[in-house]
């Protein structure tokens, strides 16, 4: 009886073990949990504390006022948990202090290391007063640290409640067994009596509908069925000889059953192994996706800074009284102001942009750059920065070549080489840049500094997405695919970007890009001179002619073009969004428009024209550097009235220009005005 009733026992057992488990695992969790909020934000509360008051205390470190300090110090008195505090000069020598009563240890003479410390049942923080850069002291702060104690009271709560909870599951448990165990035991009882009477024709009671009295009709079937079996036996030895081959048979069913479930069963595994391991690749995708697009906008701050530190540094120099500067320096200065404004503006325009390098789909205007204006623009925006780190820059006197590329990438693709190469120098060291023709038709810009270099392992994982190589923790800024997007933008220019370097002897960065001819520039007055008015009337008025053009260069070729025919007044726009206002404003009778703009490209400039009803009548012609079909099918779709490609061709120009001027006349004839 003992045996058979054995199956309460360890029905209690299992209970109370998953309960105990359950309640290990539950509150253990509460309890670390709470420690860990605990000790986070004592230690967030302390160093708040500390800032505020290095924060109030740097008038008294500056004027050295002892008293004011002291006024500082005391008012930690309405922090309780706050037990002493200290202030320290910037060479770490100890000037005021504070302490809650007479049985807190000695404060300590020097200033130690920055950040918090566990101390027995205290914690203690050192934080530096910084102001404008200055280092004028150090905070000190000790409070007191009641992990050990909390730790020993949850403890305590968490045996009260285990010890509770188990007795409260027996108790409950002690009522309700007999739910299960009863009808087990009925069936139990049942079968000893059939075995020790023969009698087949007893049957269990059924006192539940659920599993347990689904196995009280099976043994009652059971029951009926061997006394079926047991008649039919002694009727006939036949009858027994047939049931037990359809036993067989039924046997063999069965197996085969068997066997086709565990196919099914292996299955269904090997589907759900397969489902999971997609899903798992799903979130892994989905996370590194999301951590790239972060990266990838952290990645930009040392972009945006180098304009940025060029503004900074002329405007400190504008307004700094102990830094005299003539009149012709201030322009200057102005002008550096201005140039590295408008770039830090087309940076951040363009951010998000930098995103399609990743997908190819990035749209570059390939058109020839000069080098020489290109390094001169990067020179002045870096000097700032180099001249405060104290690095020397080195450029060459003179690189007459021109490249096929897009200027702004490649000023983004040599300031962030050059920005690294400052990043990562050594005080006081030097940074030169080398311009030198290759083989091939090919030149090479190479930027080298005087840092720490990098090893043969460091240069193979360089152009790595996120590989910052060991300088997560340090000083610098940085999400480590600067280089990775350079690499990509110089490929996209159908170039080439490679690395020597060497520890201890700094590194040299260089890309390689196709050299082009400069585009022709009419400068000659024997040439012949192009008939653009050729189609006006004879005694019309001058036709103004606005060029959206953010190249130099071909703002140059044009305005030589221009400057043979007097009748045409030229007006020149850098991007998109200026000449839309300029021709809102000025009112021309044609517009020259390249595609590739900053802030607002040619397609979006057109359609801004031909949604004001001052400006939706003028004929826009697009000149680019964009020749595909697909391109000029598309533009033409979109109302440009001609579509040229660079470089340009004069004849095709002139024509171009004649035959919209001549549209123009015709529209002035009709109007019977000279008014546009």
């Amino acid at each position: 009886m003992i045996r058979l009733r054995s199956i309460r026992r360890k029905l209690m057992s299992v209970v109370l073990l998953t309960t105990l488990v359950a309640l290990v695992i539950s509150l253990g969790t509460i309890v670390v949990y709470d420690l860990r909020a605990y000790h986070r934000n004592l230690v967030a509360d302390i160093s708040t504390q500390a800032e505020l008051l290095g924060h109030m205390s740097s008038a008294a470190l500056a004027f050295d006022d002892e008293r004011l300090a002291l006024e500082n110090l005391n008012l930690m008195r309405i922090r309780p948990r706050v037990t002493a505090g200290a202030l320290y000069k910037a060479d770490g020598s100890l000037f005021a202090s504070y302490r809650a009563n007479q049985d807190v240890g000695e404060l300590p003479a020097k200033v130690g290391k920055e950040g918090e410390t566990i101390q027995g049942r205290s914690v203690e923080l050192f934080k530096p007063i910084v102001d404008n850069g200055e280092l004028l002291g150090t905070v000190y702060l000790r409070a007191d640290y009641e992990l050990a104690g909390r730790t020993a009271d949850y403890l305590a709560i968490a045996l009260g409640v285990t010890v509770l909870a188990l007795l409260v599951a027996l108790l409950l448990l002690r009522r309700l067994d007999f739910v299960i165990t009863q009808p087990i035991l009925d069936i139990a009882d049942v079968a000893r009596e059939v075995i020790e009477t023969g009698d087949y024709s007893r049957r269990a009671r059924k006192l539940s509908v659920d599993e347990v009295a689904q196995l009280v009709d099976s043994f009652n079937k059971m029951l009926a069925e061997i006394e079926l079996r047991t008649q039919a036996l002694e009727r006939s030895n036949g009858e027994l000889a047939r049931e037990g081959e359809q036993r067989t048979q039924a046997q063999q069913e069965v197996m085969r059953l068997n066997q086709e479930l565990e196919v099914r069963v292996h299955e269904r595994t090997m589907q759900l192994e397969m489902t999971n391991g997609e899903l798992a690749m799903a979130m892994e995708e989905a996370r590194s996706a999301n951590y790239a697009k972060s990266a990838f906008l952290s990645s930009m701050s040392h972009e945006l800074r180098t304009p940025l530190n060029a503004i900074l540094g002329f405007a400190q120099i504008l307004s700094s009284d102990r830094l005299p500067s003539t009149l012709a320096q201030k322009k200057e200065f102005a002008g550096h102001i201005l140039k590295s404004g408008r770039h830090l503006l087309t940076l951040i325009n363009e951010i998000l942009d930098l995103a399609k390098v990743e997908s190819g789909t990035v749209s570059l205007s390939l058109e020839p750059v000069g080098l020489d204006a290109i390094l001169q623009e990067c020179r002045d925006m870096i000097a700032p920065l180099a001249s405060q780190r104290g690095i020397a820059m080195a450029f060459p006197d003179a690189c007459p070549l021109n490249v096929l590329a897009d200027r702004t990438r490649l000023k983004q693709i040599l300031l962030n080489l050059l920005s690294n190469a400052l990043k990562y120098n050594r005080e006081h060291g030097e940074v030169s840049i080398a311009c030198a023709p290759q083989a091939g038709g090919r030149v090479r810009i190479s930027v080298r500094d005087t840092g720490v270099g990098l090893d043969a392992e460091q240069v193979a994982l360089l152009f790595q997405p996120f590989n910052r190589l060991g300088q997560e923790g340090g000083t610098e800024e940085g999400s480590g695919i600067g280089l990775v997007v350079t690499k990509r933008l110089v490929e996209l220019m159908d170039g080439s970007i490679g690395v020597a370097s060497a520890p201890g002897e700094g590194s040299t960065f260089w890309i390689e890009l196709r050299v082009v001819d400069a585009l022709p520039v009419p400068a000659d007055p024997a040439l012949p001179r192009p008939d653009l008015a050729g189609a006006l009337l004879e005694h019309s008025a001058p036709v103004t002619l606005l060029y959206v053009e953010d190249n130099p260069a071909n703002l140059t070729l044009v305005e030589e073009i221009v400057r043979y025919c007097p009748q045409l007044q030229l007006l020149t726009a850098t991007d998109g969004r200026l000449g839309v206002e300029m021709a809102r404003t000025h009112l021309p009778q044609l517009i020259l428009m390249d595609i590739n703009l900053p802030h607002v490209n040619g397609t979006d400039a057109l359609k801004l024209l031909r949604a004001d009803p001052r400006t939706a009548h003028i004929p826009v012609i697009a000149l680019t550097a964009n020749a595909m079909p697909g391109d000029v099918e598309r533009s033409m779709a979109l109302g440009f009235y001609r579509y040229l490609t660079k470089p340009i061709n004069l004849d095709e120009f002139t024509e171009a220009i004649n035959s919209t001027l001549a549209y123009v006349a015709q529209q002035r004839r009709q109007k019977g005005t000279g008014a546009p």
